[in-house]
């Protein structure tokens, strides 16, 4: 990306502002990791040695947002707690510079706000507590199971591509066509742009839920990262409940569209991370821990001698 796609201060050609406040819903309970997630929100699991939300914030103030916004739930105020100041726990760690700067470095990420959602009725319901917040303006909503890999940032380009349009834009990876039944599949138009070579730009004309491979319309798939305009809150106001009796924020986005509100996507070749399950979480750690300078080395060797070991045997120690 440009320097200037990732400063959120520059405007786009067209004058619109860029969004600089980020909206992480996290109110869920998580059931597929009961009973972890009793008593441990989903997004503080460590991805060994900091949690999943830890690195979705820094996605977001790597693009250069510094305001966050956790929509949250009964029993998870652990979230706020862990960007929280620890003047007890800096004074233990004063003679430890190193695990001094990792604790103050989560203090010092962004501004970190809350709101509560009473219920979860859905995504787009969620997303409709931060109103207050945000007001008008356009925003960043990002998914609180999922991240990118640092060096392959997404969130920039949709930042610059939705202050260019002023309208919705979402972003997409591609799927084996035998997997487009577990995700909301996407319609599009081919727009012949692209962010410095690396990220494709398409139009979206539809999207269909959960569709088969014989049904589906393309094999791209929504990734949970989303720039809104802030007019979505009126079309949630508006939004009907939908699939397992929510409000969708796909609906919300659809009546937008429908009204002719421009939706556009960025096409994601990176890496991302998904720890929604607990398989995509295990194997997020793992590869993860695998690619880290301190203990990746060792790491792998001893994967590989796990993996080439024997069922019954185990690897050597």
């Amino acid at each position: 990306m440009s320097e200037h796609s990732a400063n959120p201060s520059a405007t786009a050609a067209a004058g619109r502002p860029r969004a600089v406040k980020a909206v992480i819903p996290a109110a869920g309970l998580a059931t597929r990791f009961l009973p972890a997630t009793k008593a441990v929100p989903k997004e503080l699991l460590p991805v060994v040695d900091r949690p999943v939300l830890q690195y979705i914030v820094e996605e977001a103030t790597q693009a250069g947002i510094s305001d966050v916004l956790l929509i949250t739930g009964r029993g998870k105020t652990s979230m706020v707690d862990h960007f929280d100041r620890r003047p007890d726990l800096e004074e233990r760690l004063a003679k430890k510079p190193e695990l001094l700067a990792a604790v103050k470095r989560t203090e010092e990420l962004a501004a970190i706000y809350t709101c509560r959602q009473p219920e979860q009725l859905g995504l787009g319901h969620a997303v409709g507590f931060a109103e207050s917040h945000v007001g008008d303006a356009p925003f960043a909503v990002l998914l609180g199971d999922e991240f990118v890999k640092p060096s392959e940032p997404l969130l920039p380009a949709m930042l610059e591509l939705q202050a260019r349009t002023g309208g919705v834009v979402l972003a997409f990876f591609e799927v084996d066509p035998a997997e487009t039944s577990r995700y909301g599949i996407a319609s599009v138009e081919s727009t012949g742009d692209e962010f410095a070579g690396l990220a494709e730009v398409v139009k979206v004309t539809g999207l269909v839920e959960k569709p088969s491979a014989e049904e589906a319309p393309s094999n791209l798939a929504v990734l949970g990262r989303y720039v809104l305009p802030g007019r979505v809150f009126d079309a949630i106001r508006r939004t009907e409940p939908g699939s397992g009796g929510e409000i969708q924020l796909t609906d919300a986005m659809e009546i937008l569209r429908n009204e002719g509100v421009p939706v556009h996507a960025i096409v994601y070749r990176g890496t991302r991370y998904d720890t929604g399950m607990p398989l995509g979480y295990l194997q997020t750690v793992v590869q993860i821990a695998a690619e880290r300078d301190d203990l990746g080395a060792e790491f792998r060797k001893w994967l590989a001698d796990f993996v080439n070991s024997d069922a019954s045997g185990g690897p050597s120690t």
